[in-house]
C-alpha cells in the first residue's frame, strides 16, 4: 500500500500557520521530522520523505515561517528569527508528528541549519535519535578556503547593506541562499561572526546543547564547500552529554563523483547514501554506517 500524503497548515503556539507535509505508511515503525536548511523549501526533501515512508517511517516536512509555502505575500517587515523557527515552528511540528504517530520512536533529520537547532526546540527531549546532514558551525573563519572570499562579501557587504534598505535579504536575486526575513538573516549574521556560533552569540544556548541526551549522528562530506571538517567538529562538540558519531564521507567511498552540501538529498542517491548511511543511523546501527566511512571519527562522552 502506498504511503498516504497530506499537505496542511500547522498552527504554532504563537498563532502562526506554517505549511507542512506528512507522508505516512499504514503502520509506521518510527516517525521522522526533516528540518530544512536555511533558505531551502520542504519540496527539496520530498524524495527522501517518500523513500523513508516506503521503509515504514512516518515522515513530516515543513517550511519555516517566512520561507517556501509559509512565506507571506510581502516579506519586507515580516517578523521572524531563527529562534522563532526553533521554539515555535519546529516545536509545533514535533507535537503534530508525535500526535499523528503515537507510541513509536521519534527521530530528527536536520540539513545544515536544521541540524543546528534541535537543542533550541522545546520538546527535543522526545527525540530518540538526531541525524545531522552537511551540518556544522557557520563561523565564517572556519569555512572551507574556497568559500572565504564569497562569505566575506556576504556578511560584510550584501547583508548589512541590502537588508536595512529593503526590510529583508533579497538572496534569490543575488543567487545567495534565498530571500530571508530581516530578523533571520541578522541573527544568523551574529552567529556566523562568533567563533562559537550560536553558543557564543546567544545566552543559554551552551546549556541547551549540553542538555541533549539523544544520540547524535553527523553525516558530513569531504567535498562540502559550505561545511569544513572544522565547522562540523566545532558544532557537534557542544553536544557535551550526548553520544556522538561523526562520519566524514568522501564521495568516492560511496561510488559518487560529488555530494557537496546538497547532493545527499538527490533521489538517485537512495542506495549510495540513504540505504548505506542514513537508514543505519536512524535504526541505531551507527557502527554499521561508520564501517563504510573510512574517514569516520567516533566520540562518546
Amino acid at each position: 500500500m502506498e504511503p498516504r500524503i497530506e499537505e496542511r497548515q500547522v498552527e504554532t503556539s504563537d498563532g502562526v500557520a506554517i505549511a507542512a507535509r506528512f507522508v505516512t505508511p499504514a503502520a509506521p515503525k518510527a516517525a521522522v521530522l526533516i528540518a530544512p536548511a536555511m533558505g531551502v523549501s520542504q519540496r527539496f526533501y520530498a524524495p527522501l520523505a517518500q523513500w523513508l515512508a516506503e521503509q515504514g517511517l512516518a515522515v513530516a516536512t515543513f517550511d519555516y515561517r517566512g520561507m517556501g509555502a509559509s512565506r507571506p505575500s510581502r516579506l519586507s517587515g515580516f517578523q521572524a528569527t531563527i529562534m522563532d523557527w526553533a521554539r515555535f515552528d519546529a516545536a509545533a511540528m514535533i507535537e503534530e508528528l508525535a500526535y499523528r504517530a503515537p507510541q513509536v520512536p521519534l527521530h530528527w533529520i536536520g540539513h545544515s541549519l536544521g541540524g543546528q537547532i534541535p537543542p533550541l526546540v522545546p520538546g527535543h527531549e522526545r527525540l530518540e535519535r538526531i541525524v545531522t546532514v552537511a551540518c556544522g558551525s557557520g563561523y565564517w573563519r572556519e569555512n572551507a578556503p574556497a568559500l572565504k572570499r564569497r562569505v566575506w562579501l556576504f556578511w560584510f557587504g550584501a547583508v548589512p547593506l541590502l537588508t536595512p534598505l529593503l526590510g529583508y535579504f533579497p538572496g534569490k536575486r543575488l543567487n545567495m541562499v534565498g530571500d530571508l526575513p530581516r530578523g533571520v538573516v541578522e541573527q544568523w549574521r551574529r552567529w556566523c561572526l562568533d567563533p562559537e556560533y550560536a553558543v557564543g552569540a546567544e545566552p543559554g544556548v551552551r546549556e541547551r546543547f549540553a542538555a541533549v541526551r539523544a544520540p547524535v549522528v553527523s553525516l558530513s562530506f569531504s567535498d562540502d564547500d559550505f561545511m569544513s571538517a572544522r565547522n562540523t567538529e566545532s558544532l557537534h562538540g557542544f553536544y557535551a552529554n550526548a553520544p556522538r558519531t561523526l562520519l566524514r564521507i568522501r564521495p568516492q567511498e560511496a561510488g559518487l563523483d560529488r555530494i557537496g552540501h546538497f547532493g545527499f538529498f538527490r533521489a538517485e542517491h537512495q542506495q549510495a547514501l540513504w540505504q548505506r548511511y542514513l537508514l543505519p543511523a536512524l535504526q541505531g546501527r551507527v557502527t554499521e554506517a561508520a564501517a563504510t566511512a573510512k574517514e569516520s571519527t567516533m566520540t562518546r562522552p
